[in-house]
């Protein structure tokens, strides 16, 4: 059986690593193991210290010369300069998906609003979280603007670091849904404002949660 090349290597152990980051498996502040990841993930030192490289850039891991790499720890200064800048540029999103959505967009993302109904009233934050993930990047998919989904992409893996955060807050999760449907009720209406309006807000909200939760609950909130 051949190998896959050597640069696909390190782009798979990256995407796996990624994955171990934001699904809590790599702890924020946690040392990289080098040799034991490259046990668990069964490449060889150079396709995984390529993958690290990949990771540091992204802003998901950081290198601290002579003690190696770190996973990132983002702290609530991080978030409150983030959530606006990633409220304009979703809310801008939200403005080209709805000029471009055509019929069968619009039933797309009425079955992925009621996925996220159906969690919201279980109180299934994990399903929750991956269902609203999903209807951020159809609308992303739907603007169909390369720069856009670049820079939203970018800056989305650092977010996702703080994934859970604004959904512990009591009753933040019935907030999210009602913030969702005005979103989705203005893209079905048509009214490319009031979605970039209604995707902004939504975002902002999120930052505003954050702050409660740091308020009431400093442990939770990276230092």
């Amino acid at each position: 059986m051949r190998r896959p090349p050597a640069n696909s290597l390190h782009h798979q152990a990256a995407e796996m690593l990624r994955q171990q980051i934001f699904a809590g498996e790599l702890a924020p502040g946690s040392f990289v193991d080098e040799a034991a990841l490259c046990e668990r993930l069964a490449v060889s030192r150079t396709p995984l210290r390529e993958a690290l490289k990949v990771l540091v850039a992204e802003g998901l891991l950081r290198h601290e010369p002579r003690r190696g790499c770190f996973v990132a720890e983002i702290t609530e200064r991080d978030l409150q300069e983030i959530f606006p800048v990633i409220a304009l540029l979703e809310g801008r999103a939200a403005y080209e998906a709805t000029e471009h959505a055509g019929p069968a967009d619009i039933d797309a993302l009425q079955v992925l609003h009621q996925r996220l109904q159906d969690h919201a009233e279980a109180g299934r934050i994990t399903e929750y979280y991956e269902a609203n993930y999903a209807i951020h990047e159809a609308f992303i998919t739907l603007a169909d603007n390369r720069w856009l989904a670049q820079v939203i992409g970018d800056l989305r893996k650092i977010l996702r670091l703080a994934r859970h955060q604004t959904l512990q807050v009591p009753g933040r999760l019935q907030q999210s849904l009602s913030e969702h449907r005005q979103v989705f009720a203005a893209l079905q209406k048509g009214d490319a404002a009031a979605a970039e309006q209604a995707m902004r807000n939504h975002l902002l909200a999120q930052r505003d949660a954050l702050r409660e939760l740091a308020r009431n609950h400093p442990s939770r909130i990276t230092p």
